[in-house]
């Protein structure tokens, strides 16, 4: 089997033969994320079987790392439940939890997956039992997750959330652009004109934080306060060319298995002088306040804390400066550079 997650940035493939099974995690391009066994379907040999993994087939646990070192019958029905984030996956056989492969899971450092039928840790397979305690909260929220985004009105119903928060930050709404383009994660693009006396417009997303970044847990203690985001940017000008932005980034943390988060920079994609801020300017660095811009705090959605992040334009020798540390640059960024544009 192989099913693709809903942002189409991972994909789960189940290869099997009638001697083992194992489940991969891909990208796109076919790199392999994750990797765990599944099932021996014959007796287990005593250690690793070498001449089959240098041949490229499905690995066999040894003896000691199988709960059936007889063998156990070709897998049942399968399905998939992917994370919220998309980065990692469970699978299911007749609806008992077969393999979980995390977003934390890396080949390159021995770190496969989790498997029912595994005993202890091998590069093939990790215990699922003694994971059991820490995935099972995590495996109930991706189910309600998805079971509520499926349901009618569940998008409606968000998007009047947020808007109505940034209604009581901000101002009232002028236009709204769709950034998704038919794709997961749902983004749309809010103006607020100028108003509460500020001569500039401000825009924000609205649908990012709806769903948690991928990877933010593998490099942050407390993924709760980090993992929901929308962006925001303030212009004097045509608002329409700062709504670009949007639609380069919007998306970018789930299709690309990322995460953005303050004092994080961008480099424009495209030709410097189409950069929508000004061909001053290469890219953008990524800060949560900012003096001189609103407070967009105070919205909470899945029991986490949303941050907004000001997309703040900064130089091609400015985003070369950050890459030893962004705190370099504070000093010299102020909320003019978006308010007044320069």
């Amino acid at each position: 089997m192989s099913d693709v997650n809903p942002y189409g940035s991972r994909t789960l493939v189940v290869e099997r033969d009638e001697i083992s099974s194992v489940a991969y995690l891909c990208a796109p391009e076919g790199t392999v994320h994750g990797a765990v066994w599944l099932a021996n379907h014959v007796p287990a040999p005593p250690t690793i079987d070498l001449n089959r993994l240098n041949s490229g087939l499905p690995p066999v646990a040894p003896r000691a790392n199988t709960r059936h070192p007889s063998g156990r019958p070709p897998l049942g029905t399968l399905r998939s439940l992917w994370f919220e984030e998309g980065d990692g996956v469970a699978l299911y056989e007749n609806d008992e939890l077969l393999a979980v492969i995390p977003g934390w899971a890396d080949m390159t450092r021995a770190m496969p997956g989790y498997a029912r039928d595994a005993i202890g840790e091998t590069p093939f397979a990790w215990s699922l039992e003694e994971a059991g305690e820490g995935l099972s909260p995590r495996l109930a929220k991706a189910r309600a997750y998805w079971e509520w985004r499926g349901g009618d009105g569940a998008w409606a119903s968000f998007q009047q959330f947020v808007m109505g928060h940034l209604d009581r930050a901000v101002g009232s709404a002028g236009r709204f652009w769709d950034a998704g383009g038919g794709r997961l994660p749902t983004v749309g693009i809010t103006e607020r004109p100028p108003e509460r006396g500020r001569p500039y417009t401000i825009l924000s997303t609205v649908g990012m934080s709806c769903q948690r970044m991928p990877t933010v847990e593998q490099y942050i203690d407390r993924p709760d306060a980090y993992a929901r985001v929308e962006l925001a940017v303030a212009t004097p000008r045509d608002p329409r060319d700062a709504a670009r932005l949007f639609m380069w980034l919007g998306q970018y943390p789930w299709h690309s298995v990322t995460w953005l988060g303050h004092g994080h920079t961008a480099r424009w994609y495209h030709r410097p002088e189409t950069f929508p801020l000004g061909s001053a300017y290469s890219g953008v660095i990524m800060l949560a306040g900012l003096s001189g811009l609103p407070d967009l705090s105070g919205f909470t959605f899945g029991g986490d804390a949303v941050q907004w992040l000001w997309l703040v334009p900064v130089t091609a020798d400015e985003l070369q400066e950050a890459a030893d540390g962004y705190e370099v640059l504070l000093p010299r960024l102020s909320a003019d550079r978006l308010t007044r544009g320069t």
